[in-house]
């Protein structure tokens, strides 16, 4: 496997991925693009390979074959905040750039967010929603040509959770990272990416732009693959 950075518009582009855990082979055969701007999400049952590709493209996994070309150093929002609780908000965005300069730009990135006036807060005064802002304005921050999202959204509340939406959708808008969002949600993906993919058995089975389709038909059509046919809200 190879990495280096990719031209033009592409913000990552991955051919004939494979990983396996010893003998138990997750992902083979994977082909995927993402441009500059796109936001895609990738839905699949639990142990389809999902969370194994998206840690492959932050390289926090080996794989044992094909190439990956993109961003040496994407970033990355887990499910889990992950903010020191010793470093005020400033420093957690600014995390390895505490400079004057550093600082300047982790204020920009919180105000962003929402959350201008706690550049100095520690992260025990935040909800589960704010923790998450400052984990994306943490991501944000350097300009990211690839941003990785591991289920961010999943452990909010409902009201939090389309809030969240709508900021990650402005955010990419403004600046326009390619996006790869793990979800275990259909209505999450139809809400907020451009591309759903469905991944089974380790590779891409099935490619949707929510553009094209009415979303309760399109939510009918995924859950359907997904193996959830009896469902009232389908179409």
């Amino acid at each position: 496997m190879s990495r280096s950075e990719s031209a033009g518009d592409i913000a990552v582009t991955v051919r004939n991925l494979r990983r396996a855990y010893g003998p138990r082979v997750v992902i083979e055969g994977l082909d995927l693009t993402i441009r500059t701007g796109e936001f895609v999400a990738l839905l699949g049952e639990s142990g389809c390979g999902k969370t194994t590709l998206l840690r492959a493209l932050a390289g926090l996994d080996p794989v044992d074959g094909g190439h990956i070309e993109g961003p040496a150093q994407p970033a990355v929002v887990f499910q889990e905040h992950r903010l020191l609780p010793w470093a005020p908000l400033w420093r957690n965005v600014a995390l390895g750039n505490e400079t004057a300069e550093g600082r300047r730009r982790a204020e920009k990135a919180l105000r962003e967010v929402g959350l201008q006036g706690r550049e100095d807060d520690w992260p025990r005064n935040l909800s589960g929603g704010q923790a998450q802002r400052v984990a994306l304005a943490r991501a944000l921050v350097r300009q990211p040509k690839l941003l990785l999202l591991d289920e961010p959204f999943a452990a909010l509340d409902a009201l939090t959770r389309i809030k969240m939406h709508l900021l990650i959708r402005e955010l990419v808008a403004r600046h326009r990272p390619g996006v790869l969002l793990v979800t275990h949600d259909v209505d999450e993906a139809i809400a907020i990416a451009d591309r759903i993919l469905v991944m089974r058995a380790g590779a891409i089975a099935s490619t949707h732009l929510t553009a094209d389709t009415p979303p309760a038909t399109l939510r009918g059509r995924l859950l359907k693959e997904l193996g959830v046919e009896n469902d009232s809200r389908a179409a």
